[in-house]
């Protein structure tokens, strides 16, 4: 029988113990399948008393000696999450010829480019199908499937946190406030939501697959990113009235001028695949030359869910080790511009105060027209509260962002503009 191939496993969370109960209770199928036996040789944790049953891993595999486990690894699997000593250790074993497997989105949007450079000159894998989207084989298609097309635009729902809020919100018209303290006792939110809810988690899922799809290095920096902690109920109740849902979206463009990544909440048509998209559930639509639209759907977080990525790309990196070879590195000889926020197109939902008499309509109008934008729709109706105001709702057409921005800052500098109470971006109409 083949010799089995080392797997040093880095972590041992909740992720990390669904891996490890797969390699140990689906021993002989995943052998069948690489055509070597998969056998785990230490796990990497901070500390080595605690019980850890449901991993199905011998005590005495526990190490806190992580440096000299990725050494005499054939495959390392990192689970840690954070930039350090996540990187180190991923340097580590790639420098010892290990082929390695992370779901660290994170330290992939960071630093990617230093890893690949490193398995490449190496000549072993770096698979990386969980850190973006969960269970979904969305990374995949994208750099193999996909090779021969010309992918223009990646537009999704990428963390389950925010639309599960974001959902509930719609269906129930709670405050976002509520929605979020229900999501933490839940388990579908931390007790600290920061990365979730201001969309640094997606942000770095984005700088992950527009570096993908367009053949360019893109960096999280690099992504412009909103959260939805300025999201309202009023703004769930009024997108709703023109058949809208808002949704948190990374949305990662090329065009003739380069590329642009972005994250912010987002209005999309109900009638629109990413409109009818529930619960914490993640979805992703790609756009191509070729093969036209593409829709990728699934959980896209959770124990299970994450596992089987990350037992796919081990797999993989598997059989490529028997066969000595691997698979495609970093593609990024297109290594086009990267735009600002400011040069995308997109639309505005723009919600007014306004003083409910004659004449504001025409100096709306106006304005948006001194910038070169123009209404798609608009809806007035009168505040109950009695106070002069009337309420003013617009959605315009295609323009750029920086057009949009300027046309929102001369609206609020109107005197009959009692206040712009809301403005979110608009897509897929």
């Amino acid at each position: 029988m083949t010799e089995p191939l080392k797997v040093a496993l880095l972590g041992c969370g909740v992720v990390g113990s669904a891996v490890a109960r797969r390699l140990h209770d689906d021993a002989r199928d995943l052998a069948a399948r690489v055509g070597a036996p998969l056998q785990i040789t230490g796990v990497a944790v901070r500390d080595i008393t605690r019980p850890r049953p449901e991993s199905g891993v011998d005590a005495s595999l526990f190490t806190t000696d992580a440096e000299s486990l990725v050494e005499r690894a054939d495959l390392v699997v990192e689970l840690m999450g954070g930039i350090e000593p996540a990187r180190s250790l991923l340097l580590r074993a790639i420098e010892h010829g290990a082929s390695v497997v992370t779901a660290n989105k994170a330290l992939l949007g960071e630093d990617g480019p230093q890893l690949f450079e490193a398995a490449d000159a190496r000549g072993v894998d770096l698979s990386y199908e969980a850190a973006v989207a969960g269970a979904i084989p969305l990374l995949r298609p994208l750099r193999e499937s996909l090779a021969g097309d010309s992918v223009r635009r990646v537009m999704g729902i990428v963390n389950g946190t925010t639309n599960f809020i974001l959902d509930k919100m719609d269906r129930t018209g709670a405050a976002l406030d509520d929605v979020l303290a229900e999501a933490q006792q839940l388990g579908y939110a931390e007790a600290d939501p920061t990365a979730d809810v201001e969309g640094y988690d997606a942000r770095a899922k984005a700088a992950i697959l527009a570096s993908l799809a367009f053949h360019t290095r893109v960096a999280t920096p690099d992504v412009y990113c909103e959260g939805i902690m300025g999201v309202t109920a009023e703004d769930i109740r009024a997108a709703r009235k023109i058949g809208l849902v808002v949704k948190l979206l990374a949305i990662c463009e090329r065009t003739d001028e380069g590329v642009s990544a972005r994250v912010h909440p987002t209005l999309v048509p109900r009638s629109h695949p990413l409109g009818s998209v529930r619960e914490a559930f993640n979805a992703v639509f790609v756009e191509t030359e070729l093969a036209g639209q593409l829709m990728f759907y699934g959980k896209g977080a959770g124990a299970e869910p994450t596992a089987s990525a990350v037992l796919g790309d081990l797999v993989q990196a598997a059989r490529h080790r028997l066969d000595g070879g691997h698979g495609p590195g970093e593609s990024a000889y297109a290594d086009l511009p990267l735009l600002p926020i400011a040069q995308s197109q997109t639309s505005y939902f723009v919600r007014l105060d306004v003083l409910d008499r004659p004449g504001v309509l025409a100096q709306v109008a106006n304005v948006l027209g001194e910038q070169g934008v123009s209404i798609e729709s608009m809806r007035q109706g009168v505040r109950r509260s009695g106070d002069g105001l009337a309420m003013l709702e617009i959605v315009t057409h295609r323009a750029s962002d920086a057009a949009l921005a300027r046309t929102v800052d001369q609206l609020r500098m109107l005197d009959d503009v009692h206040a712009v109470t809301s403005v979110l971006r608009v897509e897929g109409m």
